[in-house]
């Protein structure tokens, strides 16, 4: 008996523990897209002099922190609904995640190793800066844009697209937020060929705003489990009565 309800109150704390963590995600999805927000305005023009820059590295090591942040948070995003969202949460997750984690790759690359190059390797950083304007690189750069469209393409706007609709089907974090993100994804894909680089980066903001607004909607969520007693947790008294 003893053993049993220590079994119910273990579990009720990895519940708890759970729960808690999802909601923490909450906030990394807002500082994710918080920080998404803070990189377009810092953000330096993609010329050669701007790699050795204070600013460029500033810029890119707070895009290695939002992509860290924004794989936590998008996990928290759909663990909470992982049930109702179905398989076509679960592959917007997986291609938001292969987003976030190229997009890691690439900005911990331009944040450490385009600075030691641009003395030693100009036309290598030079070629480099032009894969996110998609531009012609005067060099080969083998299968890096090829990756860059493909995370752009199948990440962001696919995935976005299919975990906003997937967040908004399941109906339990803001469906608003998940209208905005299903459409943030994909505005890109639309209206990028309206504005020059680097005007095109104001296109990110619908997605910065879902990202906050889902985050906060995961953060502040009201717990079931602050007015349900825990398994095996109940007070003396009340089992003592229980039992009479």
């Amino acid at each position: 008996m003893i053993s049993t309800k220590r079994t119910a109150g273990i579990e009720g704390d990895k519940h708890m523990n759970t729960k808690n963590l999802i909601r923490w995600a909450g906030l990394a999805a807002m500082g994710a897209g918080i920080l998404l927000i803070v990189i377009q305005m810092i953000q330096p023009l993609d010329v050669l002099a701007s790699v050795i820059t204070v600013q460029w590295a500033i810029a890119h090591y707070v895009g290695v922190t939002m992509c860290l942040l924004g794989l936590f948070g998008i996990t928290g995003l759909y663990a909470r609904q992982a049930q109702a969202a179905g398989w076509l949460g679960l592959v917007g997750y997986l291609l938001l995640i292969l987003f976030y984690a190229f997009t890691l790759a690439f900005q911990s690359a331009e944040a450490v190793i385009l600075p030691l190059w641009a003395t030693e390797a100009p036309t290598f950083v030079t070629g480099w800066l032009t894969i996110p304007n998609g531009h012609a690189s005067a060099i080969n750069l083998g299968v890096l844009p090829a990756i860059y469209m493909l995370t752009g393409i199948g990440g962001y706007v696919l995935g976005g697209l299919l975990f906003g609709i997937a967040t908004f089907r399941a109906g339990i974090l803001s469906r608003w937020a998940a209208g905005l993100l299903a459409f943030a994804a994909v505005s890109p894909l639309l209206l990028t060929s309206l504005l020059p680089h680097p005007l095109d980066r104001i296109l990110a903001v619908p997605m910065e705003v879902a990202l906050v607004w889902l985050g906060y909607a995961l953060w502040s969520e009201r717990r079931e489990t602050a007015t349900e007693p825990v398994p095996g947790r109940a007070s003396p008294q009340l089992r003592q009565t229980a039992a009479e």
